[in-house]
């Protein structure tokens, strides 16, 4: 029992370093910035559906749970994460349709729904710390940041709302376009998906401009 208190206690205090290694966020706010939105998306290479961005102000640091790139966090962890982040700070949300990704192309639609992410958020934010090299439309403090779903807290957590957010409509589209298996590759081009468009066809959230092959 003592050896597994010990484990357990050994294991919070790598979560709490793990954390703050994300955490870049102190550096800007020692220069005077104050509220700091961290920002990325998730969908910019499915077939189908839309690309989702998420802005993220923290208000706390203290999370119990994993926070790091969606990407690197199973399903159970991303939604524990994601119950926190909204527990800790203040979220804003941009969706850009997939018929405007075939409208504008996938770069620009992935800047618009960052924008409106932006936009969503209650007030307007002193910096932005962006995944990748993408610069927004704004007159404001931007500040670029690749992989910065590794090196930065609230962009790590802007990933994980991202994409819970657009696997949580995918898997509502599910649904209404049985079928394709949108719950379970949430509109990436995995087999059984090429498989379903070549025999049912494109279904409303297929996206056009991308070529299938």
């Amino acid at each position: 029992m003592v050896k597994r208190q010990r484990l357990k206690k050994r294991s919070g205090l790598s979560q709490r370093k793990r954390n703050r290694s994300l955490y870049q966020e102190d550096v800007v706010r020692s220069s005077g910035y104050g509220f700091v939105a961290g920002i990325d998306e998730a969908g910019r290479g499915p077939l189908a559906g839309p690309v989702i961005a998420s802005a993220v102000v923290l208000k706390r640091h203290d999370f119990s749970v994993r926070i790091d790139d969606s990407k690197k966090l199973n399903y159970v962890a991303r939604q524990r994460a994601y119950k926190e982040i909204l527990d800790r700070a203040i979220v804003g949300i941009g969706v850009v349709s997939e018929a405007v990704v075939d409208d504008i192309n996938i770069y620009h639609a992935t800047m618009l729904a960052m924008e409106r992410s932006v936009l969503d958020l209650c007030e307007v934010p002193d910096l932005l710390l962006i995944d990748g090299n993408m610069r927004l439309r704004f007159d404001m403090q931007q500040s670029t940041i690749v992989s910065g779903d590794q090196k930065s807290l609230s962009i790590a957590c802007a990933s994980i709302v991202a994409k819970v957010t657009r696997d949580r409509l995918l898997e509502f589209y599910d649904g209404i376009f049985p079928g394709y298996g949108f719950y379970r590759h949430k509109g990436y081009a995995t087999k059984k998906h090429m498989s379903a468009i070549i025999e049912k066809g494109f279904s409303p959230i297929h996206r056009r401009s991308f070529h299938i092959k």
